[in-house]
């Protein structure tokens, strides 16, 4: 072991140079509350290798202003200037929250390159830039900042580099020093709008003079709050708030400031939105505040033409064809909307309307942006924030901004209002229909890597669990429910949509949830609270389901974009329709279907199926699963709602498969008996796909010497089936102790086997065949055609369900290193009924009673087919005997001749049965 003692590091240094460092901060955003009042008293402390300055402190605020520069002076660097300028040191930044009594606490810290400055001859100017606080891996916020480092032997170059100090009450304060002409931002003269509205959790005492305040949980003993916004040092706030539980909307929603901004954007100083308990004795306290810092998104300009015009009303063609009610449902207008056109082949071949169904949540669909195109959601935060922890979300702001340039004439008019044609604002009750379609990859619960998923929805205090329409051992249940509620807006609108798995000896566990506003829904302009549909039906399953027509749509909607209201009329020019009113009553007149083609044309919200992902908070950020599902609002001032719709999940129908084995041919000959001869002991099984346990077998032809079996046997398999879907349902017990069926869906496809049968080892398999009965290869009318050829590339099918029944041979063969052998021909008759067919016509399984339609007879086989120990003369005669007579006859020897002329008729005769009669 060596031990190293006394170690000198020595440092060489080929030179010493002077630099003096200033340091430009204008302003931070976004900083960490940590005090009671959900503020902060924020000032920076500045390290630039072993000098250190710090700014003012800025009282109550998280986004601090400081426009400060701090100077550093007599900094002596190691090393030569150019490797400086390459590698300049870090300027380091630690913002504090000032606190009178003890400790200050650590905001965060942010780390940037000052910019170097060797030749005096450059002009270029730094830029202010935005750069992030972190305190760990946490983001703490932006600090909008620059900095210089000169070479200090160009000391003419200073006298150039004026900093103007800092003032107050017209005293100029020494060594506060502000940000520099052509480095600190622009500002320009600009008007700001500000569309309002608030939501929280508890109802409180509250008065406002925007649009709304809506339960903040903070404002529970407060008898009155006020609104407060601001941006760039300017200050607008609403009126004090009256009662809240009774109306939590406001008559004015619009409010009005103006404000100097920064001509470039990334200057922009956020817009801060404040609620201020007043309390007893004129306290104010601040219970819940927002930074929005991006703003680019609110820019516009009111003197362009609205983007909301009505786009052109024409459209294309209208093609209607004729829908027959029996064969349809939703369901088979969904399937043919996803593509799986085997599940909607009526549909699909009859009529071509379909929905939209969406991968993702409506809210995420970029043609509808967010539905925030009234108001966005901004969340509000009170308290102290602590440790590794977000601060408290006490409510929630609802409004929107537009930030436009004022004209630079005073005495010019303002330009109009952009928050214009506002809808209701009072509160407003209305019938919500919520659709649950189906789940999908729900994560499992279960000790068996499943769950049984149910419905479990609420709005405010009302909850409803579907708790005993669950679906058992499922990560993909058809739910296929529909429940309607009354609510009123805004007070109920978060709707919290949740699926529970069911446990019948514990507590239910939650699988995820998910949550939708519904006051956004109502209030967006893409008419998001019920979806468009493409053709205006009176009845059917595309049945009109909206509370207007969509005429009067039009004109709200005209209205509502403040657009001249155009009329439509109905002409070819327009608009094409292939069909006559009278062979189709149920569409609408002609007039509101061409009034629906124009609105189809204005970008709303389409008849549709959204997919929403399940959180839950055990698991944040990590999805749960998926439920597909739409909700429809209809506010009851507008009227009853049309009929709701019935996704009830389709239900099977009880069938019965009968078939009748009558022969076979050309069995491949498995066995050799005692005297060499190739032979086998044919039977058939047969069962559904999905119903292993009901397998059911014909008697056994024995001895078969060509390959040829006589059975005429009946099996009978009772089966659910779905026609629209062409699909069995299959329902059976996992376990012994499972305590509920699991349910899944098979094609519905016949499996027919040939077997030879073995008394003292495993019957031999043979050949097989799996007949779909969707899509029944057509048979061969007799064994000579049937071959392979009809397994091959099957162009001739057709179903079964639709004709019933079907005789002829098909082929039965092995599969051999990919390749196809045939070993035998089976001659099948197959024959579907339903279940109250099936009663009406009854028959037995085999040859059992009642042995009726048809009667099946024993079958005629070869005196050879027989089972050799249970018929010992037949042995005798069939085998042995004729073997020695054979052997005897070719060796010509006359006793065993003699002696087989006397014997052989004689076991004729006990074979049958005539020697008992002497």
């Amino acid at each position: 072991m060596v031990f190293l003692r006394n170690i000198k590091i020595f440092f060489f240094s080929q030179g010493v140079y002077t630099y003096h460092l200033r340091c430009y901060l204008y302003q931070a955003r976004g900083l960490t509350p940590m005090d009671r009042d959900s503020f902060s008293d924020p000032y920076a402390h500045v390290s630039f290798l072993y000098q250190s300055k710090r700014t003012e402190i800025i009282n109550t605020t998280l986004n601090p202003t400081w426009d400060q520069t701090l100077v550093f002076s007599e900094l002596e660097i190691c090393g030569e200037p150019r490797e400086i300028e390459q590698e300049p040191p870090n300027v380091v930044i630690e913002i504090y929250d000032s606190d009178p009594r003890g400790k200050d606490d650590f905001l965060g810290r942010s780390l940037f390159f000052p910019m170097v400055k060797l030749d005096p001859n450059i002009n270029e100017v730094p830029k202010l830039f935005w750069c992030p606080i972190t305190n760990g891996n946490k983001h703490c916020g932006d600090i909008l900042v620059a900095a210089e480092l000169f070479l200090q032997e160009h000391v003419s170059y200073f006298s150039h580099i004026t900093c103007p100090n800092r003032q107050f009450d017209g005293w100029i304060l020494p060594n506060i020093y502000m940000v520099p002409e052509g480095i600190r931002p622009v500002l320009q003269l600009s008007g700001i709008e500000v569309n309002m509205i608030f939501e929280c959790t508890i109802t409180c005492f509250i008065t406002i003079l925007t649009w709304g305040l809506r339960n903040i949980s903070q404002l529970e003993s407060v008898r009155s709050s006020t609104l407060v916004v601001e941006c760039g040092g300017q200050m607008v706030e609403t009126a004090i708030t009256g009662i809240l539980g009774r109306n939590p909307s406001f008559h004015s929603a619009v409010l009005f400031m103006k404000v100097y901004l920064p001509q470039e954007e990334i200057y922009t100083p956020p817009i801060i939105i404040k609620v201020i308990a007043n309390r007893h004795f004129g306290r104010k306290e601040v219970v819940g505040q927002c930074t929005i810092e991006e703003l680019e998104e609110f820019q516009c300009d009111p003197y362009t033409t609205s983007q909301d015009e009505p786009r052109d009303l024409r459209g294309k063609a209208i093609k209607v064809m004729y829908i027959f009610e029996d064969d349809t449902d939703w369901w088979t207008k969904y399937f043919a909307s996803i593509g799986e056109h085997d599940k909607s082949d009526v549909y699909t071949q009859r009529y071509f309307e379909t929905l939209m169904v969406y991968n993702c949540e409506l809210e995420r669909v970029p043609d509808f942006l967010g539905l925030t195109d009234f108001c966005q959601t901004f969340k509000l935060y009170t308290g102290k924030a602590k440790h590794d922890e977000e601060p408290t979300v006490a409510e929630e702001f609802k409004g929107s901004f537009c930030i436009y340039q004022l004209p630079e004439d005073p005495d010019a008019p303002l330009p109009s209002q952009h928050f214009r044609e506002l809808p209701d604002s009072g509160p407003q009750e209305c019938i919500v229909r919520v659709y649950i379609v189906k789940g999908i990859d729900l994560q499992p619960k279960d000790n068996n890597g499943l769950c049984d998923p149910y419905i479990k929805f609420s709005v405010k205090k009302q909850v409803v669990a579907d708790r005993e329409n669950y679906i058992p051992n499922t990560l993909n249940p058809m739910f296929g429910r529909m429940y309607e509620l009354s609510c009123t807006l805004p007070q109920e609108k978060d709707l919290k949509i949740a699926v529970y798995d069911y446990d019948a000896l514990s507590g239910d566990d939650k699988v995820g949830e998910t949550v939708i506003d519904l006051e956004n829904r109502l209030l967006s302009r893409f008419r998001s609270h019920c979806g468009l549909r493409e053709s205006y039906c009176l009845s059917g399953v595309n049945q009109w389901r909206d509370q207007l027509k969509p005429s009067e749509i039009l004109e709200n909607l005209a209205k509502c974009r403040s657009a001249v209201f155009l009329i439509v009329l109905y002409s070819d020019f327009y608009y094409s329709f292939n069909v006559s009113e009278k062979d189709h009553e149920f569409l609408g007149p002609a007039s509101e279907r061409v009034a629906l083609q124009a609105l189809r044309n204005q970008g709303l919200v389409p008849e549709h199926v959204e997919t929403r992902t399940l959180y839950s908070t055990c698991q944040p950020n990590i999805p749960q699963g998926k439920v597909e599902m739409w909700v429809d609002i209809f506010p009851k001032s507008l009227g009853p709602p049309g009929p709701a719709i019935n996704i009830t999940p389709r239900k099977p129908k009880r069938f019965v498969l009968r078939v009748i084995v009558w022969n076979t041919k050309d069995v491949k000959l498995d066995d050799v008996n005692v005297l060499g001869e190739e032979m086998s002991d044919i039977y058939v099984k047969g069962w559904l796909l999905g119903n292993e346990d009901d397998k059911q077998r014909a008697d056994v032809h024995y001895r078969s010497l060509d390959g040829e079996g006589n059975f005429n046997w009946r099996f009978v398999f009772p089966f659910d089936y779905l026609s629209t879907e062409q699909q069995c349902i299959v329902s059976k017990k996992e376990h012994v102790w499972s305590l509920d069926e699991t349910e899944i869906k098979l094609p519905p496809k016949l499996n027919i086997q040939i077997w030879d049968n073995d008394k003292f080892s495993r019957d031999d398999y043979i050949g097989c065949i799996e007949l779909d009965l969707n899509k029944v290869i057509m048979p061969a009318t007799e064994p000579e055609k049937c071959s392979l050829k009809l397994m091959g590339t099957p162009t001739e099918t057709a179903s079964l369900f639709k004709k019933k029944s079907m005789r002829g041979w098909w082929p039965c063969y092995t599969e051999d290193e990919e390749k196809y052998i045939l070993t035998g021909k089976v001659e099948l008759r197959l024959e579907v009924l339903t279940e109250k067919e099936a009663e009406e016509k009854p028959a037995g399984k085999g040859r059992d009673p009642p042995n009726t339609n048809p009667t099946l007879s024993e079958p005629i086989r070869p005196e050879t087919s027989f089972l050799w120990f249970q018929n010992i003369s037949k042995s005798l005669k069939f085998i042995a005997w004729q073997r020695i007579g054979k052997l005897c006859k070719s060796r010509g020897c006359v006793n065993c001749h003699c002696v087989y002329d006397i014997v052989h008729p004689l076991l004729c005769d006990v074979y049958t049965g005539k020697l008992f009669f002497f």
